[in-house]
């Protein structure tokens, strides 16, 4: 009798774990397949992209389900002509240019933000030996900008008119990053307006000085950066998107240990390990904030890069909305 109550009893776990196993089998089979099971992200900047680099790279997103390939952009590519000429699924871009295009009447979805700025991140610089010291100094400065109308003239308007400077009298010229110390050299600029890395290249490498922190006052802890796609892919592919945000988030998570992200740069780009344990690094949100972002389409429309005011939280997934 002994035998045969043992016999029952370990007959019962057997069928218990199976029926468990069953369970949970049956449970990861019902789960929606995402409609795409790769997709292509565009990156850029490597400080502000550090944490999706870093959760390609240690296969994150595919323990998750997803391949994710990253595609780099050029400085000189436009970030959302490959988003809508289809060459990209996701792409990374300065919340500005997302926005401009927005207005302008391409239909974007934001999928997650990617940076916000933190204290000495982006700045305006000049070198040894200049006499623009002050940034109240010049009535009417000459003012280096990666591209035109983009988040370096609209954060630089907001630093310089705070020191006093009439924001009409302030002129920008495009200049690349790389290009951006040999103009502040020759003269054809009074200053430069730098992010991470470059701006602590230029430090260390130039003796570059900063003018103003471009990450203060109204800019304080202002958001740059997104990821986005089009409103049809978004509609198209609803379930990769879910997975992707949700994949992001935990990626992003990385990026709350400012460690993590300094040991990685190295290897996830050129930047040497000196440069890497000393530059400014922002925040890595791991959620949409349409209220935060709010403020950069208000700073737009305000200094006049919209024409309209901007409702933020209609380019939101309606299920990422607070």
């Amino acid at each position: 009798m002994r035998t045969h109550g043992r016999a029952i009893f370990v007959l019962a776990v057997v069928l218990l774990l199976g029926s468990c196993s069953l369970f949970t089998e049956t449970e990861e089979s019902s789960a929606p397949r995402p409609e795409k099971a790769r997709l292509v992200v565009g990156v850029g900047n490597v400080v502000e992209t550090a944490p999706l680099r870093l959760g390609v790279s240690e296969g994150l997103f595919r323990r998750g389900g997803l391949e994710v390939e990253l595609a780099e952009l050029d400085e000189d590519d436009d970030p959302v002509s490959l988003l809508t000429e289809q060459e990209v699924d996701v792409v990374f871009a300065s919340d500005v240019a997302l926005f401009r295009a927005a207005a302008e009447g391409t239909e974007i979805s934001l999928q997650g933000e990617a940076y916000v700025a933190g204290t000495g991140s982006m700045a305006l610089v000049t070198l040894p030996g200049t006499a623009y010291t002050d940034p109240g100094k010049l009535p009417a400065p000459r003012i280096a900008v990666p591209t035109r109308d983009g988040l370096g003239s609209l954060t630089s308007r907001s630093a310089l008119k705070a020191a006093g400077v009439d924001p009409t009298k302030i002129t920008f010229q495009v200049v690349p990053f790389d290009g951006m110390v040999d103009a502040l050299r020759s003269g054809q600029v009074d200053a430069a307006w730098m992010v991470e890395p470059y701006l602590t290249t230029a430090q260390k490498e130039h003796g570059a000085r900063v003018l103003a922190d471009c990450a203060h006052g109204a800019t304080e802890s202002f958001p740059m950066s997104s990821y986005a796609t089009t409103e049809q892919f978004s509609s198209a592919n609803p379930r990769t998107l879910t997975l992707f945000r949700e994949l992001l988030a935990k990626a992003q998570q990385k990026g709350a240990d400012s460690g993590t992200v300094r040991r990685s740069l190295p290897r996830l780009t050129d930047i040497d390990d000196v440069t890497a344990s000393v530059v400014s690094l922002g925040s890595y949100p791991q959620a949409v904030h349409a209220e935060r972002l709010q403020r950069v389409a208000d700073l737009m429309h305000g200094s006049g890069l919209l024409s309209e005011r901007l409702d933020v939280a209609s380019l939101v997934p309606k299920g990422e909305l607070p």
